[in-house]
């Protein structure tokens, strides 16, 4: 999707902090970290959220969760957050389906 910022950075044509790929998956810094380390867990192939993802290529969906375990690992984390937001009730500002990896500090619950 040309207009999808997602996509542009999966294709290259925007700049990201890369941090991690896979032949179905893109990991980089999110430019508005909420904890130190703060990772975007995105597919290649666009689908708008995370429900979409998990019915169109559950495969894909469950390599997310792989992609952000190996960042987690790799910036040496044991305890880290993975988070989905679908819709724009609760936070979704891309509509790309994309997974949270939050790690660094403690948090709390409920999250806020």
């Amino acid at each position: 999707m040309a207009d999808c910022l997602f996509c542009r950075i999966v294709a290259g044509d925007v700049d990201a902090d890369v941090v991690h790929e896979t032949e179905r998956t893109l990991a980089f810094r999110d430019i508005n970290g909420q904890a130190p380390t703060h990772v975007l867990v995105v597919p290649r192939v666009h689908y708008d959220d995370a429900a979409a993802l998990a019915a169109g290529d559950p495969e894909a969906a469950a390599e997310l969760v792989t992609a952000a375990a190996a960042v987690a690992e790799a910036a040496g984390h044991d305890d880290y957050r993975l988070v989905f937001n679908t819709g724009p009730s609760a936070g979704q500002t891309v509509f790309h389906t994309h997974l949270h990896l939050l790690a660094g500090r403690s948090f709390t619950w409920p999250p806020g």
